[in-house]
């Protein structure tokens, strides 16, 4: 299939070379011409610009959004791509939008018979190499438009079409709320370990936990890797990220659904200025997973 890909982050950039390497014609931008070039250098085809980008693929068209949630994403579709655009033309956001304005912008598309749909999108940068989990909104004419290249980018079972537009941006904000959650427990669990009345080796704790128990995980596996590296000192406490988890507080508040695991992890995240062992440790497992930048102590 042809893909146009937008925003060429770590896992941008990842996810375009996964899909030229299973045989798509993927054509990039970005708003940087050396990632644009680097790409490039790595066997696919590059655009200066959104138009050339649309005008370099056969129409109707099929273009991948992974860029910051916000007004970044309406500037991109309705001011930079939409006076190029054409009837059944598909934009795609996978990055981490808020489900409402996935909503909107489907609706807002509809009127000018533009398609859309939304996926989360998980796995992390090294995910990607062996698969991501995909969690797609939209219709079902437009899954199976697409469905050779979802096929491609996740593991084995891991792409399902959660519902119409929103839905699966609906369902990873869900996931990343519990993902707070098991972060903080985890991070809390060998923070107690460390300052409690023993000589413990946290990375023995990590690997034989790894090895059998009932919290075994692939964070786990992260855990004992970043234990290895003996690096935590130098990495600053304070946690990134939080937007997905406060729109998931507030989805549980509309739906007067009980959410305190993820409230209390959420608060921490805010809290993390403090200087702690835990949050140092969830600051490593974010840069780990998904890439994420990490203050150094100087």
């Amino acid at each position: 299939m042809e893909l146009g890909f937008i925003g060429l982050g770590k896992m941008g950039q990842a996810m375009a070379i996964r899909l030229a390497s299973k045989g798509h014609r993927v054509v990039v931008y970005d708003i940087s011409p050396s990632v644009v070039a680097s790409m490039v250098g790595q066997g696919l085809e590059g655009a200066k610009d959104f138009k050339t980008m649309l005008e370099n693929i056969d129409c109707p068209r099929n273009i991948w959004i992974m860029i910051p949630a916000g007004k970044a994403v309406d500037d991109v579709i309705f001011n930079n791509l939409l006076p190029y655009l054409v009837e059944g033309d598909l934009l795609i956001d996978g990055g981490n939008s808020n489900y409402k304005d996935s909503i909107k912008r489907a609706r807002k598309l509809a009127a000018r018979k533009i398609e859309f749909m939304d996926i989360g999108t998980s796995g992390g940068i090294g995910g990607v190499h062996n698969g991501l989990s995909l969690m797609i909104g939209g219709s079902t004419d437009n899954f199976s438009r697409i469905e050779p290249i979802l096929k491609d980018l996740a593991v084995e079972k891991g792409y399902h079409l959660m519902g119409g537009n929103g839905a699966g941006h609906f369902v990873k904000m869900v996931h990343n709320g519990i993902e707070y959650a098991l972060l903080q427990s985890y991070a809390e669990g060998f923070e107690l370990l460390r300052e409690g009345p023993f000589e413990l080796d946290l990375r023995a704790i990590a690997r034989v936990w790894n090895n059998g128990s009932i919290v075994r995980s692939w964070l786990l596996g992260l855990i004992h890797a970043i234990l290895e590296k003996d690096e935590l000192d130098v990495i600053d406490a304070e946690v990134g990220g939080g937007q997905t988890g406060s729109w998931a507080v507030e989805a549980a508040l509309e739906a007067e659904v009980p959410f305190t695991m993820l409230a209390a992890a959420l608060s921490e995240r805010y809290h993390s200025r403090r200087d702690s062992f835990a949050t140092g440790l969830i600051a490593a497992l974010r840069m780990s997973f998904g890439g994420h930048p990490v203050k150094r102590k100087r």
